[in-house]
């Protein structure tokens, strides 16, 4: 099973993009792409841990469409904000947010994404195996962006844990790390950021900004490649896209869904209208 989907549903950049301007009457942005894509990965739970509620809610959204699939990103307070020791409430407050999904049957994976910052060494190894047997209740994948980690040791810790390896598609600079076909756990992950190498870095750089890239077909093909090779390997295999600025994620997700299905695939339909050009021959509107 490959399923291939979005980093997020809700920009502002996306009403009139992604989305009609209006949206009809009722419908919800979540329910909205769940008619087009196989996952959405949560952007909400990297910033704060949500209440169990507002699970309950995405869950509610997505009723019609047994087979959609939400990944959620660990909150920020483990991977990012780690000068101090979380507590049992940080603990807590995650898993009231991830046991709905869990127990729905709705949760493809918990997304670990440490910045390119976080560099192999005895401290961070060490945080992150604090980290994964704190949530090993759950499908783990975890993401590294430096290439201190591409060494056996780690691939080996990863499959003995069954935690996921995320390969990735970013800029590549002197010690990024690079685009791989790894499976070291059943579930399979991609995440497809962009290669805006201009603002990747930049410190003023916004997350628009940074995440501004379309690919063309001829970038995509070699991840067509290694998402089969993944697949072939693992029994979950997830493909996200990151590239949201003016919905060019959803671009790029529709491309890569009907590459690998070898069909057309169902567009939004305004979508569809602004990049015309790009997904003729891949896509069709489908209101």
């Amino acid at each position: 099973m490959i399923r291939v989907g979005l980093a997020g549903w809700i920009y502002p950049e996306w009403q009139g993009t992604m989305y009609p301007k209006p949206m009809s009457r009722g419908v919800d942005r979540l329910t909205y792409i769940a008619r087009y894509f196989d996952v959405v990965e949560v952007n909400a739970t990297f910033y704060a841990a949500p209440p169990a509620s507002t699970a309950a809610g995405w869950l509610r959204k997505v009723t019609d469409f047994p087979d959609f699939k939400l990944t959620m990103k660990l909150w920020k307070r483990f991977t990012h904000e780690r000068s101090e020791a979380w507590t049992a409430k940080d603990v807590a407050d995650v898993r009231a947010a991830l046991d709905p999904v869990y127990d729905a049957g709705r949760l493809g994976a918990l997304l670990v994404q440490f910045p390119w910052s976080f560099r192999n060494d005895e401290g961070n190894r060490l945080w992150l195996e604090d980290v994964a047997a704190v949530f090993n209740r759950y499908p783990l994948v975890v993401e590294v962006r430096h290439e201190s980690w591409n060494v056996p040791a780690f691939y080996e810790f990863l499959a003995e844990t069954e935690i996921g390896f995320v390969n990735i598609d970013q800029p590549l600079f002197n010690k990024s790390i690079k685009p791989s076909a790894r499976i070291t756990a059943p579930t399979g992950y991609v995440r497809i950021h962009g290669r805006n190498y201009n603002d990747w870095f930049r410190k003023d750089a916004d997350a628009v900004s940074r995440y501004d890239y379309l690919y063309s077909i001829d970038e995509l093909n070699p991840w067509i490649t290694r998402i089969n090779e993944i697949a072939e390997r693992a029994s979950d295999t997830y493909v996200i896209t990151n590239n949201h600025n003016l919905g060019k994620a959803g671009v790029n997700a529709l491309e890569l869904k009907a590459l690998l299905m070898g069909a057309s695939v169902a567009a939004p339909p305004t979508l569809y209208e602004r990049y015309r050009a790009d997904l003729l021959p891949y896509a069709h509107p489908v209101g």
